[in-house]
Parts: C-alpha cells; sequence; structure tokens
C-alpha cells in the first residue's frame, strides 16, 4: 500500500481527473467549482492552508482525495474523492483513513462528508466508519428573486428593511434561535455560530442566514424558526437584495430539522437538487504519556485535624 501527500509532480497527472472528482463539500464546491481546477489545485500545496490531499496508489489504478479544515473549527470535511470510476478502489479506505489523521492532526473532531444518497460514494463513506446523521437538499433559487415580489417598485419598505448585517451584539439572539432549531445530539457535530456572518431578521430574532459567496455561486444556509411570519417574502425580498450578487446563481440549503421550508420554496419556484446524506465519521485522540497528577496544598494554608472524639466515633458506629 502506498498513501502519500500530493506533490507538485502530480498536477499534471490528477488534473486530467477534474470532470472525475466527487464533491464531498456541496457549498464549497457550488461557490468555487471543481475541487481539481486550476485554481483550486494550487490551494492544496499551499503549507498556510489546511487544505490536504492525497493519493494512494494501487497496482493498476490510483485513487485521490482531499480534505478541509477551518482554523479553530471543530470538524473537518472531506472535499473529494477521484476519479468517480475508482470509488471501489480496495485503498480507498485507507486513503479516506489517513485524510482522517490529518484532519485530527489539525485538532478536529469529527470528518464531515456530503454526498447523493444515489451515489456510489455513499456506500464506500458507510464501510470507512461514516454515519448518516442529516439529509439536506440544495435549492436553486435564482429565479425567486425575478417573481417572488415583483418590481422593486412594488416591494414593500417593511419587507426589504427586514434583513440587516449580522454584528456581534446580534451573537447571542443567533446563538438562541440554533438551540431552538438544531436537535442538541447535532450540536457537538453542528457547533452554534461564533462569528457575526450573514443576515438576520430586524422585525425579530426568528430569523438568520449564514452565505458563503464563491466565483460560482452563492450558498445561503437558514435558521428560521417555525413561528415566523410572511417567510417566503422575507426569503423573496433577501434574495432580491443580496449585495454584489451581479449574474451569479443563488442556492438555499435546507437541512432536515428545518424540511418545512421545502414547500415554502416550491411555492416560489425554486428547483430542488438531489437529496444528499450529511454524514460525520468520528475521531479518536489518544492520549500519550499519562501521569499522575500530585495534589499541591495552597500557600499559608493548614490543614486542622478532625476533633472528632473517639468516644463519639464509638458511638455512630453502634447506632
Amino acid at each position: 500500500m502506498s498513501v502519500r501527500p500530493l506533490a507538485l509532480l502530480d498536477l499534471p497527472y490528477i488534473y486530467g481527473f477534474r470532470e472525475e472528482a466527487v464533491g464531498l463539500d456541496t457549498a464549497r464546491l457550488l461557490t468555487r467549482g471543481s475541487p481539481l481546477g486550476a485554481v483550486g489545485l494550487m490551494s492544496y500545496v499551499n503549507p498556510s492552508r489546511h487544505i490536504y490531499s492525497a493519493i494512494a496508489n494501487g497496482e493498476d489504478a490510483s485513487v485521490l482525495g482531499g480534505i478541509i479544515h477551518t482554523r479553530d473549527e471543530t470538524f473537518a470535511k472531506l472535499y473529494y474523492l477521484a476519479p468517480i470510476s475508482q470509488l471501489d478502489h480496495p485503498l480507498l479506505p485507507d486513503l479516506i483513513e489517513h485524510l482522517a489523521a490529518q484532519a485530527g492532526a489539525w485538532g478536529a473532531f469529527h470528518v464531515l462528508a456530503e454526498v447523493n444518497e444515489t451515489s456510489d460514494a455513499f456506500v464506500s463513506l458507510r464501510k470507512s466508519g461514516f454515519s448518516v446523521y442529516a439529509w439536506q437538499r440544495m435549492w436553486d433559487v435564482s429565479e425567486v428573486a425575478a417573481t417572488g415580489l415583483g418590481s422593486r417598485a412594488e416591494r414593500s419598505d417593511t419587507e426589504v428593511e427586514a434583513w440587516v448585517r449580522v454584528k456581534s451584539v446580534h451573537l447571542p439572539s443567533i446563538q438562541s434561535l440554533y438551540h431552538q432549531i438544531v436537535p442538541p445530539l447535532l450540536h457537538p457535530v453542528e457547533p452554534s455560530p461564533r462569528t457575526p456572518l450573514g443576515w438576520m431578521c430586524n422585525a425579530d430574532a426568528k430569523c438568520y442566514v449564514n452565505v458563503s459567496h464563491g466565483m460560482y455561486g452563492i450558498v445561503l444556509t437558514p435558521l428560521i424558526h417555525p413561528e415566523a411570519t410572511s417567510v417566503s417574502e422575507k426569503v423573496s425580498a433577501l434574495i432580491a437584495h443580496l449585495p454584489d450578487r451581479r449574474s451569479r446563481p443563488v442556492y438555499i440549503c435546507v437541512r432536515s430539522y428545518q424540511a418545512w421550508l421545502e414547500p415554502v420554496l416550491a411555492d416560489l419556484g425554486a428547483r430542488a437538487g438531489e437529496r444528499q446524506a450529511v454524514m460525520v465519521k468520528h475521531l479518536a485522540h489518544l492520549v500519550k504519556e499519562a501521569a499522575v497528577a500530585r495534589a499541591t496544598q495552597p500557600a499559608g494554608v493548614s490543614i486542622q485535624p478532625s476533633r472528632v472524639s473517639k468516644a463519639e466515633s464509638q458511638e455512630q458506629i453502634n447506632l
């Protein structure tokens, strides 16, 4: 078996697989394009970034994959596996384990992957220790802004001004909304928002949307409380007023714990993507060179002996 990191000499070889890679980080795929494109490849040889790729060389064919991690996050994400024709490669589990070890070296506790349920990669990930903890669907809402609210002059000022950029002062409200929506069992895998990014509804604290931008598209990840009102109008207003959108497509990621949003998006004319399994592999961390911690007494503090007499002790025993 030979699993090794990506090297500069490998770039011309793996560039030929740019159309055969299975993307496992859907938001990044929709916003930045193929992970094996000309721009994406250079990221893997940049040592200052937490992006890593490795190749498993077999006797007849090779398989490769990549993993990505955001600093200070508790999880990493499998970015891609390639080529698609080798997802049953006998060395694929070893390759995935190698990538997971790199995530552990970065300090991640979990590795996540998003894959279409009908893909051969789903079976390969299950065999490699991944389990499903949710499902999701990417909805293309690019045309909603044009049809959902009519012309700009016809839009309600209240709907337009309902969304404001998230600031640090909004984080407690957003984190409270997160705890009301995301099931507790998923909290270790999907931590609550810790940075002021995205948009929230100014009318109440029941609507929040995180935004991911890239050259090829924009992905919105919402947290919307079921008690929120006029959801379709608010979603349309947000899409219509995304700054610097240009002609990029816009997608909304709907997770299984917010499935009630899907009929709302369907009524707006959004187009549903394939259902995807959101999978997790938990990493075990070995504690090496364990030692007994010796208790120390603070300076200037004395320990007083017990004043219980022998007679009192005997009396307690008799009782």
